[in-house]
């Protein structure tokens, strides 16, 4: 792995670089693509013999559960070849802070209500289960890594301007569940 130095402009080490570029980052990256593997293989093979024999609610509940689930490892996959890339020098960590925007890891997102997860298949509760956790680690990494540099070193980017108005509509809709759950 390329490195040049873990130090920032004020003397202070970067722990979150040091750890994307150590073996510990290697065992997350085999772990993390692991389980994008093992969730591929079960969804395509015994996930769908067993999406077939739930009544129809459930049925509904595993198609949502399977598809944050893919998206989930999709969003994972994708930050940690990110890293690899500038642990590998492909990219630099200021180029790659620019391209993780495109990369979305919320810890908001976060799998259903335990009663809709109760009827799902123990499988796919577990997959759910070790992707919000994987999730959790990276993103813990993520802040490790880019929320503690020094201006100089990542480009400053402005917010999104969508960000600003999904929160809107968040509240929003929000609040009109709460108020449509009181009648």
């Amino acid at each position: 792995m390329l490195q040049t130095s873990f130090f920032k402009e004020d003397g202070t080490v970067s722990f979150g670089e040091m750890l994307a570029a150590s073996d510990q980052f290697l065992t997350l990256f085999r772990e993390g693509m692991d389980l994008v593997g093992d969730a591929a293989a079960y969804l395509d093979g015994d996930g769908r013999e067993e999406a077939r024999a739930l009544p129809r609610a459930a049925a509904l509940a595993y198609a949502v559960e399977s598809m944050r689930l893919t998206t989930r490892l999709m969003q994972v996959a994708s930050w940690l070849l990110l890293q690899r890339a500038v642990n590998e020098g492909e990219l630099t960590r200021a180029e790659a802070s620019a391209e993780k925007r495109r990369i979305y890891l919320s810890r908001q997102q976060a799998a259903a209500s335990a009663d809709v997860m109760e009827e799902l298949p123990p499988r796919l509760r577990e997959l759910v289960e070790l992707s919000l956790r994987l999730q959790a680690r990276i993103l813990n990494l993520d802040e490790q890594i880019y929320r503690t540099r020094g201006p100089r070193d990542v480009a400053v980017l402005a917010p999104s301007p969508v960000e600003g108005q999904i929160e809107r509509l968040r509240a929003a809709f929000g609040a009109a569940r709460v108020g449509s759950s009181a009648m």
